[in-house]
């Protein structure tokens, strides 16, 4: 069982079909939910799974909203982004985490991550801190 790092490959297929819209004022509602070591994800997740998702102390299954960066260009590319998210006072152990769209039907995947081992909060804050939101950083890149 492993986290693969990747853009899922139906999110690229979804953007053609305008399924997501990252807008920050009318775009959808994205969220991130945290998974165990246990979990077996990589570019062919297609959506949102309880399977092996992590629990602990403030943590609720389906993770949290993510707040929109506005999409953007620089040159050639095109980027999207997230503001940090906090799990405040929480308890739990994570090896990664996914985003995906909470609005669309089915709740479809955009990308999974990988933190390269076991993350774990104790009674603190779980925080996940997007990079910067550039065409060379940013979370969400199309080049």
């Amino acid at each position: 069982m492993a986290i693969t790092q990747a853009m899922c490959t139906s999110f690229k297929s979804e953007l053609l079909q305008a399924v997501h819209n990252f807008k920050a004022s009318g775009g959808n509602s994205f969220k991130l939910a945290l998974y165990t070591s246990s979990a077996t994800m990589s570019a062919s997740t297609t959506a949102y799974s309880t399977n092996q998702e992590a629990s602990g102390t403030n943590y609720t299954a389906g993770g949290a909203a993510l707040t929109n960066v506005n999409p953007t260009t620089s040159g050639t590319t095109a980027f999207t982004d997230f503001s940090d998210l906090t799990f405040g006072t929480a308890t739990i152990t994570a090896r990664g985490c996914m985003i995906y769209n909470d609005t669309a039907s089915g709740d479809p995947a955009v990308a999974v991550f990988d933190f390269g081992g076991d993350k774990t909060s104790t009674a603190g804050s779980f925080t996940i801190t997007f990079p910067t939101a550039d065409a060379s950083n940013a979370v969400i890149r199309i080049a």
